[in-house]
């Protein structure tokens, strides 16, 4: 008569381990799956400073590199004229700033001073929808223009030999890039108008940005 209790002791045993293999496969398998999907850590290394600089902005204000100190911000160039990819960039750069915690802040240079005057930009941007407390629009003297886009945020920009222009407002050569600086002036990251993956990759950017202290 004891046989049947030794059976059933076995088996009840027998069920638990199983019941704890099976466990143990699936909480290994559920780590491995969630490690999988976490994002790979963000690089982005400080590729060079971008200087002092001094420019005016949309309201005729004198503006440096100081006051965008303690916050980052994202940078592109174009001119008001352009019939090419500016009204693009542009666009980009507002769906960039909906995207981008408010601490962002966002700069568009113009290649083109002499069209591009505070008023004109100001225009420009009420146009496209920028927030001005966020979105600055920036123009000076060429020479100060070419000191902070190309020396400092490494973007191209010159003017199209005539011969080469397909319109009258076919007036200059320059990057269809964004680029990303951190909060103590520091070139950190660039990113193509034409990525489809634009928006995500900047606001996982500026995250990693924001998460990172000033310098004193």
């Amino acid at each position: 008569m004891p046989e049947p209790s030794v059976t059933n002791s076995s088996r009840r045993l027998e069920v638990v381990v199983w019941g704890a293999l099976i466990l143990t496969v699936l909480v290994i398998a559920g780590a491995f799956i969630y490690k999988r999907l976490q994002p790979e850590p963000l690089s982005l290394p400080v590729i060079s400073p971008v200087g002092e600089f001094t420019l005016t902005n949309q309201f005729g204000k004198t503006v440096s590199a100081a006051d965008f100190r303690g916050s980052p911000w994202l940078a592109n160039i174009i001119f008001t004229q352009s019939a090419g990819p500016c009204p693009t960039m542009t666009k980009a750069m507002k769906r960039l700033q909906d995207a981008t915690n408010p601490r962002i802040r966002l700069v568009t240079l113009t290649t083109d001073p002499d069209h591009d005057s505070p008023e004109i930009l100001k225009r420009y941007g009420e146009k496209y929808g920028a927030e001005f407390r966020r979105w600055s629009f920036l123009t000076g003297t060429k020479q100060q223009l070419g000191r902070l886009a190309v020396g400092g945020l490494k973007l191209t920009a010159q003017e199209k030999p005539t011969a080469e222009r397909e319109s009258p407002v076919d007036l200059f050569i320059h990057s269809t890039m964004f680029v990303l600086i951190d909060q103590n002036g520091n070139l950190r990251a660039a990113f193509e108008l034409d990525d489809p993956d634009l928006s995500s990759k900047v606001v996982r950017a500026t995250r990693a940005l924001l998460k990172a202290p000033a310098s004193p």
